[in-house]
This record gives C-alpha cells, structure tokens and sequence, in this order.
C-alpha cells in the first residue's frame, strides 16, 4: 500500500463520499471533533446506492463528489478503518471496503493532492445490490 502524501498538509486527509460527509450521520459522531479543514472536493471512481442506506465507490472514471477531509491525529485511520470494515492485513476479499490513496481534485478541477479513500470492489457492490449513481452524488438526508 502506498504511503499517504501529505504534501500540502500537516495531517492525514481522507476522501469521504458516503456518511461520513458534512451534514450526514456519521460525520457528527466521527469526525466534528477531529477534523482541521473540510472542503467539497470529487475524485474519479463510480458511485453506488447500497440497500442498507450507505453509499459504496469503486475504482472508475467518472466523477464521485464529496468532501477533502484533513485530520490532526493519525489514529483517526484506525478508528474510521473499524467504521468501514478494513482490516490492513486481512485478505482484500473480506474487507467490506478496502483503503486506497487517490487523486483528489476541487470543484474547479485543480488537483488537491492525494487522500486516502474507502473503496468496494464491484463484486461485492453487485452482490449487495447497488443502484448505480450516475451523477456521483450519494445523500442520506
């Protein structure tokens, strides 16, 4: 696994696109405390509505937006990695979503540098039944 590049920042910055956003469930119970910056932000992937109320990106070309979140302590990593069922050293296949870094780009297209994200493989997507969500927005609310 790459290490995370945190070239235009002091902390650890992770893609969010599902509940974790602004304004959705989780992002109260996680994040409100421990989050430095939080802007809109999109990456390329494709976005899926999962039956259970949360959304599951995969690897792809088109636009998913979201938010660039940055937090302080690195151990958020450990707690969010809890949250979306990825366990480093387990096998990929039986990780719920898999962490990856990626490219993240501002609502203007100018890239913000690499953040880590929470990915499912299409298999498993397809499997729990997700509705493919073509314009790449996903909301709870």
């Amino acid at each position: 696994m790459a290490e995370l590049h945190t070239k235009n920042s002091g902390g650890v910055r992770i893609f969010v696109y599902g509940t974790l956003k602004p304004g959705e469930i989780n992002y109260q119970r996680y994040c409100t405390n421990c989050v430095v910056d939080a802007q809109k932000a999109m990456t390329r992937g494709e976005l899926f509505a999962l039956p259970m109320g949360y959304p599951a990106m995969t690897m792809g070309k088109e636009l998913v937006h979201g938010y660039l979140l940055t937090f302080a302590e690195p151990e958020i990593l450990d707690v969010l990695d809890y949250l979306e069922d990825y366990e480093p050293t387990r096998e990929m296949s039986a990780n719920l979503y898999n962490r990856y870094e990626i490219e993240v780009y501002s609502i203007n297209y100018v890239s913000l540098g690499w953040a880590w994200v929470y990915v499912m493989n299409p298999e498993k997507v397809k499997q729990l039944g997700g509705r493919h969500l073509v314009d790449g927005c996903w909301s709870g609310n």
